[in-house]
């Protein structure tokens, strides 16, 4: 399997990101394996770990205000960029990236690194990802915060994202620190860039490419029967505890999606609004981050 790897030099010095990757090789078939990058914080013994995965077209970085108030409260935080993103390994050829693709490669990540006590913590595809691994390693998982991301099972989501869909496919270049000014104006120069970063060349923008192309909008599409499955099991066999927050400014799964998702995670309270918050709500994490930990508290 062709893949390209970002220089190091690429991520030093990004604001507010003093975090040492860690490195894990995950086989991807036919004895190859690819290297994934995260990162790992707080004690390994804690009580809580967060497992914060990202979506599209972003990384880890993403994470980077929700973070500390994690390490704040004793946890461990576990980060991982999905292949083809972030520091990870990306493959050159888009027909790679298939949703069952990237599903194995977190299943033997969370499996390989043994999490347990897991607060899963979820965006855009790091939901419609994430949120279908509790259901095959149940035990694991006892807490869920869910943000702005959707529950695909094979129906339209809605005039926001057809529209999104259509703009990646006319222009698969487009610019991600552009895109991120756009959707967070407050970001600066610098951070923004940050999502540049791991993307120097059109061999290592596959995965952007592809993403949108993904999300399961016909009933036929890989992931579609794993979803419907993924849903029926939040609706009647989850447990644990659960927040949600929604970036209302999001015009892609705002509210009128996430209520959607909230009904089928069962006990699952009114959602945190973040009223100036779009699509990468985790720019405004610091204040989610502890919101949902005053609401864990409580219970």
């Amino acid at each position: 399997m062709e893949f390209v790897r970002t220089p190091d030099e690429h991520f030093a010095g990004l604001p507010d990101w003093p975090y040492e990757p860690n490195y894990t090789n995950i086989p991807v078939g036919d004895g190859e394996s690819l290297r994934m990058a995260y990162i790992d914080e707080g004690p390994r013994d804690a009580a809580h770990t967060f497992l914060c995965l990202h979506g599209q077209p972003t990384w880890s970085y993403l994470y980077r205000h929700m973070i500390p108030v994690f390490l704040g409260s004793g946890a461990r935080v576990v980060a991982p960029d999905l292949l083809g993103m972030g520091r990870s390994d990306k493959p050159v050829d888009d027909a790679v990236y298939t949703f069952d693709f990237h599903r194995n490669v977190l299943q033997t990540f969370l499996r390989k690194l043994d999490l347990k006590n897991v607060t899963l913590v979820c965006q855009d595809w790091g939901g419609i990802l994430g949120l279908t691994l509790p259901m095959d390693d149940p035990d694991r998982f006892d807490r869920l915060i869910v943000m702005n991301t959707a529950l695909p099972v094979g129906e339209s989501l809605g005039q926001g994202f057809a529209d999104w869909r259509a703009y990646t496919s006319s222009k698969p270049e487009f610019s991600i620190s552009g895109l991120m000014k756009r959707s967070v104006p407050t970001l600066s120069e610098a951070e923004a860039a940050a999502y540049d970063a791991p993307f120097p060349s059109e061999r290592h923008r596959a995965s952007i490419r592809t993403f949108p192309k993904l999300v399961m909008t016909e009933p036929e599409m890989n992931g579609a029967d794993t979803m419907k499955r993924a849903r029926d099991w939040w609706s009647k066999d989850w447990t644990g505890e659960s927040f949600m927050a929604v970036g209302l400014q999001d015009p892609v799964f705002g509210l009128e999606v996430m209520e959607g998702v909230r009904s089928h995670i069962k006990g699952c309270p009114e959602p945190f609004p973040v009223s100036e918050g779009g699509h990468f709500v985790q720019e405004h994490g610091k204040q989610i981050a502890e919101a949902a930990l005053r609401a864990f508290g409580k219970n």
